[in-house]
């Protein structure tokens, strides 16, 4: 019985394992979770476990194929997608061979399910078995982010890609456009962080060293960042590197720099204030990429990948806008070197 194995990621550190399956498997009842783990169907890190274990990063979760929808008409056991929906996955499709994947997601599609979220990557994975084994995420990026998703497309390649994302061997560079001038105009942010309840649901908030001893969920986060160009005095376009893989990292250290990014709603200025800070052309959708990653292939003896993403649409026009030339492919040379 083949299944998928999903390394957890530091966002879903320290949540427990049921609430982490209903989310991700709406059609997974209490009962049905509970059976699964007595069985031991469901398993993390090659264990049996209770359904209120706590998970921790980079854990190893296997399960057993399930439906991706228990509403969606199945052929032959498996989940159907619509045309237009196959047409839609097909369509970020941006590299492939016999054991990865590779898309270019656009904004406001979900990486995975949840609440209220209907259509998301992972359940349309199945577009893309073709007559092989269903694709495997390794990794995730936010959902009004967009750009680079790696998947794999057996077991060994998904074991072998989330190794290099866990030893930090991928590296990976977002573009994004933010809010003025950063002083200085490239370097460092060293701003641990953790997740915070709010009045409008969770939030990461950046801890101050002092109150480390009082925070033990704030976790060490690093981005490096450099100014690839500016407008006037309104915008810049930054080249980010996260040298850790925090939540929201990337969104909530420009924010403390002063800097948020265009169309973070979340962390930045609300959209009416961001647009008299720029100007009403400039799209509100977040503007943050995932532009360029380098990561070993999973097959030794390959070399590696090295793949760049287009811009969407609404980053492409704000780019065309503000004079930026979007085929630039030097972003790494005004990054430290890579290392952490």
């Amino acid at each position: 019985m083949k299944g998928e194995m999903i390394a957890i990621e530091n966002a879903d550190d320290g949540r427990r394992l049921d609430r982490w399956l209903r989310e991700r498997y709406p059609q997974l009842n209490q009962g049905r979770i509970e059976k699964l783990l007595r069985k031991g169907d469901i398993r993390v890190d090659g264990g049996k476990v209770k359904s209120n274990f706590r998970l921790a990063e980079w854990m190893t979760i296997t399960i057993p194929p399930l439906s991706d929808d228990p509403a969606a008409p199945t052929r032959g056991g498996k989940p159907t997608i619509s045309e237009a929906d196959t047409r839609l996955i097909q369509g970020m499709v941006l590299y492939e061979d016999d054991h990865v994947i590779v898309l270019n997601k656009p904004p406001g599609i979900p990486v995975q399910g949840g609440t209220g979220q209907t259509r998301h990557i992972d359940g349309l994975l199945p577009a893309l078995a073709g007559d092989g084994e269903r694709p495997k995420l390794v990794h995730r990026i936010d959902k009004d982010t967009s750009g680079l998703l790696v998947l794999a497309r057996s077991g060994m390649a998904a074991r072998n890609l989330t190794s290099a994302f866990r030893s930090k061997a991928a590296r990976k560079t977002y573009w994004a456009a933010v809010i003025g001038l950063p002083k200085p105009r490239e370097g460092t942010i060293k701003a641990a962080l953790a997740k915070m309840p709010g009045s409008h649901g969770e939030k990461v908030m950046v801890i101050d060293r002092d109150d480390l001893p009082y925070q033990p969920d704030a976790k060490r986060a690093v981005t490096d960042y450099a100014t690839m160009d500016t407008a006037a005095q309104l915008a810049s376009w930054l080249t980010l590197r996260p040298v850790t893989g925090r939540t929201h990292q990337l969104r909530v250290h420009c924010s403390t720099m002063g800097h948020p990014i265009i169309g973070d709603g979340k962390y930045g200025p609300t959209a009416e204030e961001a647009e008299r800070r720029i100007t009403g052309a400039v799209s509100r959708k977040m503007h943050l990429h995932a532009r360029h990653i380098v990561i070993p292939h999973p097959e030794k003896g390959r070399p590696p990948l090295d793949l760049r993403a287009p811009l969407p649409e609404h980053m492409a026009h704000s780019w065309d806008l503000f004079g930026w030339d979007a085929k630039r492919t030097d972003d790494d040379e005004f990054l430290p070197d890579w290392a952490e």
